[in-house]
């Protein structure tokens, strides 16, 4: 249920990096390992068309180093 808002929260902000970029980051933190995993596929899947959304993978994989999730 958390990964479905999580979805459309992100969708919601899209027009705006910066908070796109806050909302990732919240996400990666309440989200369990294989949630984040689909999260990623959804992320690459929904950025394709969006360039200045792009850069926001490279957040994700950052916070989930930090995170510890692998």
């Amino acid at each position: 249920m958390i990964y479905d808002y999580t979805k459309s929260e992100l969708e919601s902000v899209s027009v705006n990096p910066n908070l796109f970029k806050r909302k990732l980051k919240k996400a990666v933190h309440s989200l369990l390992p294989h949630e984040i995993d689909h999260l990623q596929k959804w992320l690459s899947y929904f950025t394709i068309n969006k360039p200045d959304l792009q850069n926001c993978l490279t957040e994700i994989d950052i916070e989930i180093n930090q995170k510890g999730v692998c």
